[in-house]
């Protein structure tokens, strides 16, 4: 999975849901990009947040951190 290679840190596709939400949520509301995106990338990915957030998390600046229980099972 291209997404998980692209971070140091092993995430759960559940913890990945979560950041990708919440970065989108954050871009909807008027956050702005955290990568350099030129109108045409910008109209490729036809303006979805989702899809941005999905490029952020890939190039690894989404700013969000996992906070895990001590005792989680590894």
């Amino acid at each position: 999975m291209a997404v998980k290679e692209a971070t140091e840190q092993k995430f759960t596709k559940y913890e990945i849901a979560r950041m990708i939400g919440a970065r989108a949520l954050q871009i909807s509301m008027g956050a702005p990009f955290l990568v350099k995106l030129s109108e045409e990338e910008i109209k490729a990915l036809r303006y979805n947040p989702i899809e941005i957030a999905k490029l952020e998390f890939e190039k690894g600046v989404i700013p969000i951190t996992v906070k895990r229980p001590e005792n989680a099972a590894k």
